[in-house]
């Protein structure tokens, strides 16, 4: 955890001096995002079938039925679909850059980058944080709108919930600030994975065991955050700072 406050804290440092690697960057982008989609997306559609199975059956009996469509957005936008983006993220992307990093500390690769001059920090680390900063958010779009995609075909098919009812209920309950919220956090767990699994990457010790436990760590170490980020955030978005 000190090691990754460390590292974020020089991440900042070499940000402001505008020392950005673009084709790692771009290659990081490409792997944190396009690759990402399709688990995203599968994910968010099952949660978005399911969360309407467990709510409609339960509003139609209380003659709220209308209401699914308005709830649904509320829970993917403010709640879901950033927190089932970056667990997926923290998942696949997480335990990659501790496990790649890792093995090139292990093997003496990032020595070599020192010996040729080259910071590691601006090689491996920073676009991979700028990478998941910006996918992060994207990907918890895309699943926010699939996931009402999945819960909209759900409740016509099953509980013949008609799609005006439904998306005019998610118009009038979700508001702008509600999407905007989600972007902040999204925006926020992509940092904390890929600061916490370049961190742990960077310390790893004792070979290939060392990669392994530093892999496993990192995943856990960002879930703990995210859970524990998220829950600050919503206090502060939508019980200190919402508008009224």
């Amino acid at each position: 955890m000190v090691a990754a406050a460390f590292l974020g804290g020089q991440v900042l440092l070499h940000l402001l001096k505008g020392k950005i690697h673009r084709r790692n960057t771009l290659e990081q982008l490409i792997m944190v995002g396009p690759e990402s989609l399709p688990i995203v997306l599968l994910t968010a559609a099952t949660i978005g079938m399911v969360f309407t199975i467990q709510v409609a059956a339960e509003f139609l009996r209380f003659g709220v039925g209308s209401a699914v469509g308005g709830v649904l957005a509320i829970a993917l936008g403010r709640e879901i679909a950033p927190i089932i983006t970056a667990v997926v993220l923290a998942g696949r992307v997480g335990s990659a850059f501790a496990a790649e990093i890792g093995t090139m500390q292990v093997t003496e690769q990032i020595d070599a980058l020192y010996m040729l001059k080259t910071d590691p920090i601006d090689y491996l680390v920073i676009p991979r944080v700028i990478a998941c900063s910006v996918m992060t958010p994207v990907l918890s779009l895309f699943s926010f709108v699939t996931g009402m995609l999945g819960g909209l075909i759900l409740a016509d098919w099953i509980y013949s919930i008609s799609n005006a009812v439904f998306l005019d209920s998610a118009r009038t309950l979700l508001t702008p600030y509600d999407l905007v919220c989600s972007l902040i956090k999204g925006l926020v767990f992509g940092w904390l994975i890929a600061i916490v699994g370049c961190s742990w990457g960077l310390t790893t010790t004792g070979g290939a065991k060392g990669v392994g436990q530093s892999t496993t760590t990192a995943v856990v170490t960002a879930l703990l955050l995210i859970f524990i980020s998220n829950f600050l955030m919503s206090w502060l978005m939508f019980s200190v700072l919402k508008p009224v």
